[in-house]
């Protein structure tokens, strides 16, 4: 069982940055793929990035690809998300997600986060 916490989300001008975290409990985090989603308003939800247990290996949608990096810290338990040139489309709520298998499909990810809301306003 693992329990999820994002924190860092905001509002931020276009072309602004922002990092989110995701704190993990429990003692096996470093088997977990983990992965970062997000929902605007009225619309699916849908996949921005993942991270392989070791952090050897990451993957990005093309829409925030060389623009969002993400990264883990196994002995801290957390996965961050380096958000930099935020546009308006970015705006949603971002979810962390972990999983067994290296997928992008939600679906396929057992445990979430509760969210948390990045606004690119000016």
């Amino acid at each position: 069982q693992v329990q999820l916490v994002e924190s860092g989300g905001g509002l931020v001008q276009p072309g602004g940055s922002l990092t989110l975290s995701c704190a993990a409990s429990g003692r096996t985090f470093s088997r977990y793929i983990m992965g970062w989603f997000r929902q605007a308003p009225g619309k699916e939800r849908e996949f921005v990035c993942r991270i392989s247990g070791s952090g050897i290996s990451t993957d990005y949608t093309d829409s925030v690809n060389g623009r969002f990096t993400i990264s883990r810290d196994n002995a801290k338990n957390t996965v961050y998300l380096q958000m930099n040139n935020l546009q308006p489309e970015d705006t949603a709520i971002y979810y962390c997600a972990a999983s067994n298998r290296w997928i992008r499909g939600d679906k396929g990810y057992d445990y979430w986060g509760q969210g948390t809301q990045v606004t690119v306003s000016s």
